[in-house]
């Protein structure tokens, strides 16, 4: 799931060599914030830091945090799908990029999401559909289109009968 939502953040690191620093404890909330949000907030961003130093499994761990406390933060389960995907995940952020289809069926990332965690759980005629619905709203996209076209390679070969061995 290294690919981002176009003009949002990577889940690649840029150095792959760099190794994630050991996150901070989150700084005293601004007076004029309520400490939830500002806390929320901080986990927020902590977790996408972590996520693009290349620290899915921590990443998850605090946007979690943060899920629970903005549960319809669609910003925050986008990243924590990311990170759960990142992290291999795969149950995890298909449950959470399908809370994001439900609520916005129309969000071509969060079709794509869903349908890479599906066929990584193995559901690859699940992944079909919702890689289709993204391929359709954005077929400009290569990724999108690509990961369409293994999702149905592999159908196609599960549905082909095992060919006899030329003894």
């Amino acid at each position: 799931m290294s690919e981002g939502p176009a003009g949002g953040p990577d889940s690649r690191p840029e150095n792959p060599r760099e190794q994630p620093a050991d996150p901070q404890p989150p700084p005293p909330a601004e007076p004029h914030q309520p400490a939830q949000t500002a806390d929320t907030h901080q986990l927020y961003q902590r977790g996408l830091d972590l996520l693009g130093r290349g620290s899915p499994a921590a990443a998850a761990q605090l946007l979690q945090r943060a899920a629970a406390a903005e549960p319809r933060s669609r910003s925050i389960l986008e990243a924590l799908a990311r990170a759960q995907f990142d992290a291999g995940q795969y149950a995890a952020a298909a449950g959470n990029f399908r809370l994001i289809v439900e609520a916005s069926p129309s969000d071509d990332y969060a079709q794509f999401g869903l349908g890479l965690a599906l066929s990584r759980t193995g559901d690859q005629s699940g992944a079909a559909e919702h890689l289709a619905l993204a391929a359709a709203m954005r077929p400009n996209l290569r990724h999108y289109t690509d990961a369409l076209r293994n999702v149905r390679a592999t159908l196609r070969a599960r549905r082909q009968p095992p060919r006899a061995s030329a003894e």
